[in-house]
């Protein structure tokens, strides 16, 4: 699989599953020993194992109203980068998370490496520009 083709139906399924919480859909994009780095200076979810974890913690407490990822920005040997912006509310108050995700693709199309650097804001907003979400 290419790598454009890996990150389209990364952010596909991305932008499905995490409005519906779906976790298993979410551990499908990824291989058994991937590595996800939430924030730069976190610790790594390490496997499939830990990234479940992490992201049902993620997801407590978030009621999702949307989810939007721009279309992925190809780069060399298998890395792509998107932009999401998600409404929500968390602990019944809206919120507005806004980011981007690097990953890195096997050759079978599966994350392997995964960094996102992310933004809350009390209430529903859209981010400034619109050079991503198109």
């Amino acid at each position: 699989m290419d790598t454009r083709e890996a990150a389209e139906r990364f952010v596909r399924v991305w932008e499905r599953a995490w409005a519906e919480h779906d976790v298993d859909a979410l551990l499908e994009l990824y291989a058994e020993d991937c590595v996800h780095r939430s924030m730069p200076f976190r610790a790594p979810h390490r496997g499939r194992a830990e990234l479940a974890e992490y992201l049902r913690w993620s997801f407590a407490g978030e009621r999702v109203t949307d989810v939007r990822f721009s279309p992925p920005v190809i780069g060399q040997d298998g890395v792509a980068v998107a932009e999401f912006r998600v409404l929500a509310e968390e602990d019944g108050a809206p919120a507005t998370l806004a980011g981007c995700v690097f990953v890195l693709f096997d050759a079978s199309g599966l994350a392997v490496e995964t960094r996102d650097y992310w933004h809350t804001v009390a209430g529903h907003r859209e981010p400034d520009g619109t050079r991503f979400f198109v």
